[in-house]
């Protein structure tokens, strides 16, 4: 585990290159920052200035070297590196609310962006007049996208919104793809399909069909593409199998709110928010169960273990009261909500690193390796 503290501010949001020598990230404002590896230290080497709002999504494209951002002033700049020089390429999304999010697909050829407008824009590059057009993805989503990701085929996209619902959308664009091939979702994909829906019918809450009673904050495909992961606001855990009728499995963790969850084997996955440490989920596919396999900010826990989420919240605000800080009181590595995960090494299928972002402005790099080994100890 590696610590690396670039700013004061929130990191809100960020992505890395193909090598992982260069990070582009958002000081929680309306610029996006790239720094470099220079041996132990980071250096910041690109400043992007174009939006006129809060960036809220970045994503590096590995094989075309291009970068997408997305902000609340509603627009999305797609980043060539001309030279030494990042030259922005305006997007026509055609939202009137704050974009939130933003994905590459796999091939690169189209991204997605999902916004407050309650749409999904899918963006593809007109070469007739050289310019970036999108496709809107609009029912049923009844509120704000927060978070997207890709299927492995290229045409498949899971979007989490506040409407407490994950969904899976066929984005097929016809003039930049092939007709797709069949998957566990389905094999009929026009544009805008829905091909999964999960959570609750109502925005009251409760456990619906036992798949989450809140804001969807985060989503992520396995490495196959059969199993879609995703986390609530209501602290809930779950992970859908995909085939003709797909099977849901959840579980309503004793963590604060989660944020971000990516697979790391096509059987365990992590998960990070408001507790400031990455956590372990481990899946079974042949009992339907998802399990708690542990904090992976192990070292740090002692005084953590046991606490509810009531009592946490109460010892927050104790602090707050008192002349002893939070972040004094925090012993985890993040000393503030933990807002994004990144695969960095090993893919989703047999991730060796994985690195965390946070409102604390810190970066952490994580070798899965030595955590596994970590977690056996403190479990035996």
């Amino acid at each position: 585990m590696a610590y690396h503290s670039f700013l004061l501010e929130p990191i809100s949001c960020h992505s890395w290159n193909k090598d992982r020598t260069q990070i582009a990230l958002c000081p929680n404002n309306h610029d996006v920052h790239i720094y470099k590896k220079d041996g132990t230290k980071w250096i910041k080497i690109h400043e992007l200035k174009e939006h006129n709002g809060q960036v809220t999504g970045i994503d590096w494209a590995p094989e075309s070297n291009r970068i997408v951002t997305c902000g609340t002033d509603r627009n999305a700049y797609v980043w060539s590196l001309k030279g030494e020089v990042w030259k922005p390429t305006l997007v026509i999304l055609r939202i009137n609310r704050a974009a939130r999010c933003v994905s590459w697909s796999p091939k690169e050829n189209k991204f997605a962006v999902g916004s407050g407008s309650r749409l999904i824009s899918i963006c593809y590059f007109e070469q007739e007049n050289d310019w970036w057009v999108c496709k809107h993805i609009k029912k049923p989503i009844r509120s704000t996208v927060l978070s997207l990701d890709w299927h492995p085929n290229n045409v498949l996209l899971a979007a989490g919104s506040c409407d407490f619902k994950c969904r899976v959308f066929s984005a097929y664009i016809k003039e930049v793809e092939e007709k797709p091939g069949p998957t566990v979702w389905g094999s009929k994909m026009p544009f805008g399909e829905v091909l999964f829906e999960s959570g609750p019918s109502g925005v009251s809450g409760g456990a619906g069909d036992g798949a989450g009673g809140g804001w969807v904050h985060g989503v992520c495909f396995s490495h196959s593409g059969n199993r879609l992961a995703w986390t609530s606001h209501d602290s809930t855990v779950a992970i859908a199998e995909g085939g003709k009728t797909s099977t849901i499995s959840s579980l309503s963790s004793e963590t604060l709110p989660l944020l971000c969850v990516s697979f790391i084997t096509e059987n365990s996955l992590v998960a990070a928010g408001h507790d400031c440490y990455p956590v372990l989920f481990v899946y079974d596919g042949t009992k339907g169960s998802v399990t708690f396999g542990g904090k992976l900010d192990v070292p740090k826990q002692t005084s953590q273990r046991g606490i509810s989420a009531r009592e946490r919240f109460q010892n927050l605000d104790r602090r707050a009261t008192s002349s002893e800080t939070t972040e004094q009181g925090l012993e985890s590595l993040h000393k503030n909500s933990i807002s994004q995960i990144s695969v960095l090494e090993g893919g989703k299928s047999k991730c060796s690193t994985f690195c965390t972002t946070g409102m604390d402005g810190g970066m952490v790099t994580w070798d899965v390796h030595t955590l596994h080994a970590t977690l056996h100890t403190h479990t035996v």
